[in-house]
């Protein structure tokens, strides 16, 4: 007995064309015209999208950070993925200073097993680089299905390593089939500008973006292009936010360097006048890389429509405004980092960039699922809606119109950075790998489903 989605139009990277999608056990079995078969359950989707579920390859969820951890949880922020119709998230395991990579990825397998409504895998953050550490790196690949690294240039005395690090990890990943993630801040000159501010006492949430500019965003950015050019190592810039970052990546990729870069919709959507909000409410915002001045959207959108941009992730680090963000109450550098919007990606990108003109449904699906799922060693598994594929779907409804309020979202944070947005289009029925999960809006399922994604090496593209 097998699942028959009626009456959609299935949009692909490539494709988009009216068909009926049948599913039998995890999987996509058959897709065109009079396919039920005898016990069939038939679900009527006429003038809805049928969509790939979404790929979200940039969430922190049960971070710790400090004497707390973020609000979200694998199973909050599973939950909130899946009801926004995205069907698999890439965590950061992080291996804290002391720790061997494999004991970092077992503290986030503990973290996540038997908590995701979505499925999931895990990016490994190295904060301490060292020989065993290298070493280390071939086994998670190989043994673990982790094909894919992350290091920090900013957060210096924490998370940050030297160009020493990040040159020998960009040699051992590219030698041994891995993809190298990286945050692009200088974390030298921010630790300074920081130190300025705060002696001169300036310490509210505004002088977050003014301690963070973007020229420490675009040296870093081109930087590690640098590096990872003579490590002859594939790239990727997680959270790139202005347009002097975009166009270091845009000439790498014209000189024929494999470097892949994502954004998210705060970046599109929201700009550095939100750190003066009346009172505190500008720590709200706090993130790093920071928003940045409103010209800096138009260079964004236009780098997803052109292909500059592959991905647009969330990175979404849920923190309370109660209780977390105002421990920087007198003091901006104390503000923890994060916001939320794994939930809201979907609907966001939709209604402002597909219903606007700035992309197509084409694009849509290329940078919510498909381009994740083929750098990080997921497809055609995930990303897309095929015979042989996970039964991941997105039924979507555009004709849904709601407004974004925190207290009708289900991520477990007190404030949404998008409040009072419009949204058009709903996940009305999403399905993981053939098990409908969330049906009319809602969840479906008693308790999580999601499972742990071995993913595949990373495929050096062959040049000329």
């Amino acid at each position: 007995m097998g699942i028959v989605l009626n009456g959609g139009t299935i949009v692909t990277a490539a494709d988009l064309y009216q068909a009926d999608v049948r599913i039998e056990g995890e999987r996509i079995v058959a897709i065109g015209c009079n396919i039920k078969q005898p016990g069939d359950q038939a679900i009527d989707v006429d003038g809805c999208f049928l969509f790939p579920g979404g790929i979200d390859p940039h969430t922190h969820f049960d971070l710790p950070m400090g004497d707390f951890s973020t609000s979200d949880d694998f199973l909050s922020g599973t939950k909130a993925a899946v009801l926004g119709g995205t069907t698999t998230i890439l965590d950061f395991a992080t291996q804290f200073k002391g720790e061997t990579l494999k004991e970092g990825l077992m503290n986030w397998h503990t973290k996540a097993k038997d908590k995701c409504y979505a499925d999931y895998g895990f990016h490994m953050a190295i904060t301490d680089w060292n020989d065993s550490i290298a070493q280390e790196m071939p086994e998670l690949i190989r043994e673990e299905g982790v094909p894919s690294f992350k290091l920090y240039m900013a957060y210096k005395n924490v998370l940050q390593v030297d160009d020493g690090a990040l040159l020998q990890a960009l040699r051992q990943a590219g030698e041994y089939g891995a993809l190298v993630c990286v945050h692009c801040e200088n974390g030298d000159i921010v630790y300074d500008l920081v130190h300025e501010h705060i002696t001169q006492g300036k310490t509210a949430p505004k002088y977050h973006p003014l301690s963070r500019p973007p020229i420490v965003e675009e040296e870093a950015t081109s930087r590690v292009i640098t590096l990872a050019q003579l490590a002859d190592a594939p790239l990727y810039i997680v959270h790139l936010t202005c347009s002097g970052a975009l166009k270091a990546v845009n000439n790498a990729k014209l000189n024929g360097q494999e470097v892949y870069a994502e954004t998210c919709p705060q970046y599109l959507l929201l700009d550095d006048s939100y750190y003066s909000a009346e009172g505190f409410n500008g720590a709200k915002y706090v993130i790093s890389p920071p928003l940045r001045p409103v010209r800096n959207q138009e260079v964004l959108w236009a780098g997803l429509k052109n292909r500059v941009l592959d991905v647009v992730a969330t990175d979404h680090c849920a923190l309370n405004y109660q209780g977390q963000k105002d421990k920087g109450l007198n003091d901006f550098s104390k503000i923890p980092n994060g916001a939320a919007g794994v939930e809201t990606r979907m609907g966001l990108l939709y209604t402002y960039g597909v219903l606007t003109g700035k992309l197509t449904l084409n694009d849509f699906v290329a940078l919510t699922s498909t381009n994740a799922a083929k750098l990080f060693g997921l497809f055609p598994q995930k990303g897309t809606i095929a015979p042989g594929s996970d039964a991941d779907l997105v039924v979507w409804d555009p004709r849904k119109s709601s407004v974004i309020r925190a207290a009708d979202l289900h991520q477990q944070v007190d404030y949404t950075p998008y409040e009072g947005f419009k949204q058009t289009g709903q996940a009305i029925h999403v399905f993981l790998r053939g098990k409908q999960v969330v049906q009319d809006g809602q969840l479906k399922v008693d308790k999580p489903t999601g499972i742990y994604l071995s993913r595949k090496p990373f495929l050096k593209r062959k040049v000329g």
